[in-house]
């Protein structure tokens, strides 16, 4: 298991612990104006573009300097604001004890594509949002009257759902985040070309967020080549087989998303427990 699970999960997958959703949680006073700190979207919006141009500066330095900085990184974003890749069934259960679900554009893909995409949703254990939503609501005139449908959608758990799968067939993966570990107050979804997260942690090797608790196999009786799972993964783990021509998963490279299931028509794909894979149980 991650380490999260081991220091937040008491040996458990963290991230369904309802404790790290607790409204307790939000009366510490960094968290909220962490928090609050998101409801300025303009702040954010520079931040995330200033966070682009980094990490491509990033690659330019010595390597002794540049691992160095990578370390100090990771370290301090997995005291704030880390997150954890999740397939789709473990959202089915968060969304379980959950009881408010708001939909929410995404910052990364304002910048990258100019253009508001709603593929962020924010999670509360309180009704109408609870505490988590009380913030923002104190930062933001536009919340006088309750939510601003025009920027925050609430959705039903069968509506988050749905959004949810859908998004799978766009390709995208699903990942928690913390607001101060371990509150998680966000669930995102996630590509490498529009978002920072992937493309810091997948493409320049800078981890933000951990692998998810699975990995993938393929079941090449099943499998029909239509390589549907290659277009879907955004990890590169997914290769042709110089033997039999059909698609396997280098499990170094996979972080058990399982996006790559729902675009395979022969059910060939499934998600094994990360720990019975000797090669990827300690990766992360």
């Amino acid at each position: 298991m991650c380490e999260f699970c081991l220091k937040h999960g008491e040996g458990e997958r963290w991230y369904l612990q309802a404790k790290n959703y607790s409204e307790d949680m939000l009366s510490d006073l960094r968290r909220r104006r962490f928090i609050g700190h998101f409801a300025d979207r303009q702040l954010i919006e520079r931040e995330v573009a200033k966070g682009f141009r980094d990490i491509d500066r990033l690659e330019k330095l010595p390597w002794l300097i540049r691992n160095l900085l990578i370390r100090v990184f990771t370290r301090k974003m997995k005291k704030i604001h880390f997150g954890q890749v999740v397939p789709i069934e473990e959202i089915e259960k968060i969304f379980e004890f959950v009881t408010s679900i708001v939909r929410v554009a995404c910052i990364c893909r304002q910048i990258t594509l100019r253009k508001e995409k709603r593929y962020c949703y924010g999670i509360s254990m309180g009704p109408n949002g609870g505490r988590l939503f009380e913030i923002f609501r104190d930062l933001d005139d536009s919340y006088a009257n309750g939510l601003d449908d025009e920027k925050y959608e609430a959705l039903t758990k069968e509506e988050a759902l749905a959004a949810f799968r859908a998004h799978e067939q766009e390709g995208m993966c699903h990942t928690v985040w913390t607001f101060h570990t371990p509150f998680i107050g966000a669930i995102c979804n996630c590509d490498r070309a529009d978002c920072l997260a992937m493309r810091t942690t997948v493409t320049h090797a800078i981890p933000i967020l951990f692998r998810a608790e699975y990995v993938a196999e393929i079941d090449a009786k099943l499998c029909n080549d239509c390589q549907q799972c290659m277009r879907l993964c955004q990890f590169g783990a997914l290769v042709n087989s110089a033997s039999n021509g059909k698609p396997i998963v280098d499990q170094m490279w996979c972080y058990g998303c399982g996006i790559c299931r729902s675009g395979c028509p022969a059910k060939a794909i499934s998600l094994k427990d990360r720990a019975v894979s000797p090669a990827t149980a300690n990766l992360w």
